[in-house]
């Protein structure tokens, strides 16, 4: 059987309306695709919740002014919905399948990446992916430990070769590398 990982795909919102309807903060490229009706998503809830649910089975989606909102089958009324609020959905996909847009990845494909410069010297590794309010950023642990963030945007990352295990990063002083004051 082939390794199974696990994918962040959302997180509960607040409620829409009296029947149960939930916003959803989509984290993923394919909303599509993991929240088809009959979807069933794991839940983690933030700590300090009172969500009793381990999974959520998706019943219907809609989009309401670029948002994201769906019915889920465990959450019958708006008191459910209010318990709900804050989970993280995640969903189980094998480890070797990637998005349908090859210009998208999952987190695990690049974490442990090598990271080069455009002449190809090395900078680091890839250790986490940080996912911000207006873009991603790749977090670099250098090769001597310090982590820099770079943003995860096609200027500054201009190739990544899963198969070669590596990114390339357009670096710059104070990027990756120090500013020379600061070396």
């Amino acid at each position: 059987m082939a390794d199974q990982i696990e994918v962040v795909v959302g997180r509960v919102g607040k409620p829409h309306g009296i029947r149960g309807e939930v916003t959803v903060e989509v984290r993923s490229d394919e909303p599509e695709r993991r929240f088809t009706p009959g979807a069933r998503l794991r839940v983690e809830a933030p700590r300090g919740s009172v969500a009793p649910y381990a999974t959520l089975t998706v019943t219907r989606t809609r989009w309401h002014q670029g948002r994201m909102l769906a019915v889920f089958e465990e959450l019958a009324d708006r008191n459910a919905a209010e318990a709900a609020r804050g989970v993280v959905l995640h969903v189980t996909v094998d480890a070797s399948e990637r998005p349908e847009d090859p210009e998208e990845y999952y987190d695990h494909q690049l974490v442990g990446l090598r990271v080069v410069d455009l002449e190809g010297r090395e900078l680091g590794e890839v250790s986490a992916l940080v996912h911000g309010g207006a873009q991603d950023l790749l977090s670099v642990r250098t090769p001597d430990r310090r982590e820099a963030l770079v943003p995860f945007v096609s200027a500054l990352v201009p190739e990544v070769d899963l198969t070669a295990r590596r990114v390339v990063v357009a670096d710059r002083p104070g990027l990756v590398t120090p500013l020379p004051e600061d070396s």
